[in-house]
């Protein structure tokens, strides 16, 4: 039984230990140059190999996002970049540009280079002429429904690559203008404004200042805002459908984010491998999903165009708990090392949550400061002793529930 590669975001060192704890198979990254989210908390090129070795410590492949377009001028910097990045052990490029693709080619003729799905390969064709120029995998475009993707991956031999989970954009396959033209800042080289979420009212010319509503509810009117993917219900549909990796969308997002996604999508695709024949959905992932900050969910345009949901009634957050802290060590003299990321307080109810879907509540003890002095306030970023539930280990994390 062949089960797909999990691909989880790592903006960063703290969301890449965060991709290892709770199951990732495969992380992408960037740097500071030529990666579609500039403002991602992108790696230092100098972290890049600690980064490469604490990953394939762990057995997960790492994929270095080089998906920017290119402009006149700035081949000679990703020369540049690339030379410096030839002897490092990634395991994949993953490009969008031609250009881009033609410099890895003639640079770093050996690294295996995967398709961003900015290039919007959407037909066998255009499957079969990336192939020829070496491409090794294809991250399909968004826009293609379930049985186009079946079709493809029956007439190709590439490896191919969904997205499931994450933020949606109102643009083809993320190639869109409305940034560059509204802000100043270009999509397409990383530096988007997401002005898709902003709010829009309509102001008549001769009458500046007023403005008319066009539907509107009591926080705004939402002309372009995309739901959020989430497709943990269908992943036995893919598999069948011949997909070879599953993509969580997320580098902006915190280590949280990437840790609680992860877990839910691992726990699902490891049901999946145990037992193909009697998988069930469990009501229980898609809750936890729920409890993440996101959007109103969707799939996309997984059925067809009328099933995706591109306009939502809210550009706001969804969410039901709050990130409170994180486990840095589990076996500390006087209970497990906690650093407090938001305001918590002893008595009150939290719940810890760890890799598997490991969870459970419990009220938060008098803490201790470092120097042993008791705390019944622990404060963001503080560091304190706390005994947690039996089982709690070091990169679990711990929660409000709303």
């Amino acid at each position: 039984m062949s089960i797909p590669e999990l691909l989880v975001p790592a903006g960063n060192l703290e969301k890449l230990e965060a991709a290892l704890h709770y199951g990732a198979d495969a992380v992408y990254l960037g740097v500071d140059r030529f990666s579609l989210r500039s403002q991602a908390g992108n790696l230092p090129l100098e972290e890049l190999p600690t980064a490469c070795a604490k990953a394939h410590a762990a057995g997960v492949r790492v994929y270095l996002t080089l998906n920017a377009f290119l402009r006149p001028g700035e081949e000679d910097a990703c020369r540049e970049l690339l030379t410096q990045l030839r002897p490092l052990p990634l395991d994949a490029f993953i490009v969008a540009d031609p250009g881009m693709l033609s410099l890895v080619r003639a640079i770093d003729p050996d690294r295996e280079i995967h398709l961003s799905t900015q290039a919007n390969t959407c037909n066998a064709a255009a499957a079969h002429f990336w192939q020829s120029a070496g491409v090794k995998r294809l991250n399909l475009a968004r826009e293609l429904t379930l049985e186009e993707i079946r079709t493809i991956a029956t007439d190709t031999e590439l490896e191919l690559e969904v997205f499931v989970h994450g933020a949606m954009c109102v643009a083809y396959s993320g190639r869109c203008l409305l940034s560059a033209a509204l802000a100043g800042r270009s999509a397409n080289q990383g530096n988007c404004a997401h002005p898709c979420r902003w709010e829009y009212r309509v102001e008549e010319a001769l009458r500046p200042g007023d403005y008319h509503p066009i539907e509107e509810d009591e926080r705004g009117t939402y002309l372009f805002n995309s739901y959020d993917l989430c497709l943990i219900e269908h992943l036995p549909a893919l598999i069948d459908a011949g997909i070879h990796s599953l993509k969580i969308e997320g580098r902006m997002k915190s280590a949280f984010y990437v840790a609680a996604v992860t877990r839910v999508y691992r726990a699902a695709l490891d049901a999946y491998r145990q037992d193909p024949q009697g998988y069930r959905f469990d009501p229980a992932w898609g809750e936890e999903l729920k409890k993440i900050s996101h959007r109103p969910y969707g799939v996309g345009f997984l059925f067809g165009n009328d099933d995706a949901r591109v306009h939502s009634e809210d550009s706001g957050y969804q969410r039901a708990t709050d990130f409170v802290g994180v486990v840095l060590e589990d076996s500390a003299e006087h209970g497990c090392l906690v650093q407090g990321r938001n305001r918590f307080e002893s008595g009150e109810q939290l719940e810890l949550f760890g890799p598997s879907m490991r969870q459970t509540s419990f009220e938060v003890p008098v803490a201790r400061s470092r120097e042993g002095e008791p705390l019944t306030v622990i404060q963001p970023n503080s560091l304190v002793y706390l005994t947690l539930p039996e089982g709690a280990r070091k990169g679990d994390y711990l929660r409000r529930n709303h």
